[in-house]
């Protein structure tokens, strides 16, 4: 996948997801809306595909592992999560927008997507499109919402101060 296909994620999850259940569309309507906004079928299918897993992923429960352990990046990790993003998911969980197993996820979810480099903004709308689908963080959910939706969102220097 390509950095098109967050395009395409981040397009629906602005304005399909907090649409009312009755009004939801179905897959073959958002495909129409989705080549009719200008995503190509390929990028529409990998994101759909994309959603379907996160969606069927069982929530996460609790913690997994000790919240004193660190979590060593892999090396193709890395090289997807620079620094600042790497900084950003240290900073949500130390603050209690993700568990470890969010965290879990949402590395999953980067990495399904098969882009060279996710930058933080982009990661903000994975951690976003995480949190909204597990039952138990419509609190995190809510706040992390606030900082992607936010015009000026502030440097991550300003998080951790």
């Amino acid at each position: 996948m390509k950095e098109d296909v967050l395009d395409v994620l981040m397009y629906l999850f602005e304005h399909y997801m907090d649409d009312d259940a009755e009004n939801e569309p179905d897959r073959q309507d958002l495909q129409a809306r989705l080549d009719e906004a200008g995503f190509h079928s390929a990028e529409i299918d990998q994101a759909l595909g994309w959603l379907d897993r996160l969606v069927s992923e069982e929530p996460v429960a609790g913690r997994l592992g000790s919240e004193a352990a660190q979590r060593v990046y892999t090396f193709d990790e890395q090289h997807r999560l620079n620094l600042e993003a790497r900084g950003f998911l240290v900073f949500l969980e130390q603050n209690g927008l993700l568990t470890t197993g969010t965290r879990e996820l949402v590395i999953d979810r980067v990495m399904e997507l098969d882009a060279d480099e996710i930058d933080l903004y982009q990661l903000k709308w994975v951690v976003l499109m995480v949190l909204f689908n597990q039952p138990d963080d419509n609190i995190a959910y809510s706040r992390l919402e606030e900082v992607v939706m936010a015009e000026s969102v502030p440097a991550l220097t300003e998080y951790l101060h």
